[in-house]
């Protein structure tokens, strides 16, 4: 577990940043979601310091340069900034103190810096001593002239992205309010360990730090986290002894203790796991050899009410309670004909329906507030992801990509970030199932897998401390 020193560095900098600045530092939202939107900040960030002797700590570069680049990648994908080229730099950060003049007279010039258009900066430099690393930090507001945050980060060197991620997380707290999604992780199934098998991995939402937590040699499923992020329930086609079938049953991984059980296993289906937010209850798909519909369940597999009923003959599937609301539960039926998505209460009344346009609508996922629900849309012979209203108004298209044949790709299995600014999904644009993410209003889509496996209906954690 890394040790966070986030100590405020009021008594040294704020001194330091000019005679008129307060006791505390510069509080505020600085950043409002609609103007970012409109225009990035511009962000000067200079290479990292390094505080000890080129001796004292064997690859202090490569350390040094994943912090860098972590904190670099998770900002830029916020979509919050736009950052200047270090070749407009007007002075040498390497040059110059972390903490401005006059305070500190071989500091910066905030001059320097408002001279090239820069709205922020951030100065944070780092050391290695016993196997630990400590990254200290100044987030200024360059316009004001003042420190926003000072903050200094300590654990192994082994937890250097982890540290990274926080902070980036902390500038993001800052400088809008809201902190940002990048302490969060991703669970996913893939066919990473080869053949024809599908098994459940477990990595961070940048795809760093990948590990496989099922090993069934067989096919799993549409994985989902417990609320908490200790959990993950997935389904896989296992072999029973005795039998030479393999059944589509459930199972509930505590990632702690590596312990695996079996919570769901009649005969059919036992799928699309999703936890109720008080975390006392599973939601998931259970066809029992007829049509499947929508059960309630413990976490020992018990039992506790079906919730949809037909009407005959019609599937329910794939339900998806709201994160901050236990009663509000969407999923995809096609009991009037075509796939569509629904919502209900908890106990399956107040059935609304809300998308009425397309051939096949799924994979209902909710934003952490219920305000928003995003889903897979099919039109043509291709699926895009779309965001609408909890109930069912304005809604927007996220994806729309070709692959090299000049064909539409198909977009699949959204998921909101714990944040509710992004959507994850995959595409197979590239050929293969890779994982991608939007900005929710769609302005901005990137990348997130990068080689040539298959992912599937990945979903976001939480933030993990």
């Amino acid at each position: 577990m890394i040790r966070l020193l986030c100590v405020l560095l009021a008594a040294v900098s704020l001194s330091q940043v000019s005679q008129a600045q307060t006791a505390t530092p510069d509080s505020g939202i600085y950043i409002k979601l609609g103007d970012a939107r409109t225009k990035k900040s511009m962000m000067a960030f200079p290479a990292l310091q390094y505080f000890g002797s080129p001796g004292t700590a064997s690859n202090y570069q490569a350390t040094g340069a994943e912090i860098y680049n972590v904190i670099n990648n998770d900002l830029a994908v916020s979509s919050y900034f736009q950052f200047i080229d270090s070749k407009a730099f007007l002075e040498d950060p390497s040059k110059v103190g972390m903490t401005p003049a006059p305070g500190n007279p071989a500091g910066f010039k905030f001059q320097s810096w408002s001279a090239i258009g820069a709205d922020f900066l951030i100065r944070a430099g780092f050391s290695i001593a016993g196997g630990e690393v400590t990254l200290e930090t100044y987030v200024y507001h360059v316009g004001k002239a003042t420190l926003v945050a000072g903050k200094k980060y300590k654990g192994p060197v082994s937890s250097a992205r982890r540290i990274a991620h926080t902070f980036a997380n902390d500038v993001l707290k800052a400088l809008t309010g809201t902190e940002g999604m990048f302490l969060s992780r991703m669970v996913v199934t893939s066919d990473k360990a080869g053949g024809q098998a599908r098994e459940v991995y477990i990595m961070d939402w940048d795809s760093a730090n990948s590990m496989q937590v099922s090993k069934h040699s067989s096919v799993a499923i549409s994985p989902a986290w417990s609320p908490d992020g200790s959990k993950v329930a997935y389904t896989s086609y296992v072999k029973r002894v005795g039998s030479k079938f393999r059944n589509a049953d459930m199972l509930l991984l505590d990632l702690k203790s590596g312990k695996r059980q079996l919570i769901s296993y009649r005969q059919g289906i036992n799928s699309g796991a999703s936890f109720s937010p008080d975390g006392k209850t599973i939601f998931l798909t259970i066809s029992q050899g007829t049509s499947p519909d929508i059960y309630k369940m413990s976490y020992d597999g018990a039992l506790m009410g079906k919730v949809t009923n037909g009407p005959a003959g019609a599937m329910n599937v794939e339900p998806a309670v709201c994160p901050g609301d236990s009663n509000k539960v969407a999923f995809s039926s096609d009991r009037a004909g075509k796939p569509m998505i629904y919502t209900m209460d908890a106990n399956g009344g107040n059935v609304k329906r809300l998308t009425f346009a397309g051939v096949f609508n799924s994979s209902p996922s909710w934003s952490p507030d219920c305000k928003k629900i995003a889903f897979a849309g099919q039109s043509d012979n291709n699926f895009d992801i779309f965001v609408m209203n909890a109930d069912g108004s304005d809604m927007i298209r996220l994806s729309s990509a070709k692959k090299s044949n000049g064909k539409m790709s198909s977009n699949e299995d959204p998921s909101f970030s714990p944040d509710g600014r992004f959507v994850m999904y995959t595409s197979n644009r590239t050929g293969k199932n890779q994982v991608f993410i939007s900005t929710v209003d769609g302005t901005e889509e990137r990348r997130v897998t990068q080689d040539n496996h298959n992912y599937f209906k990945p979903k976001w954690s939480v933030n993990l401390d």
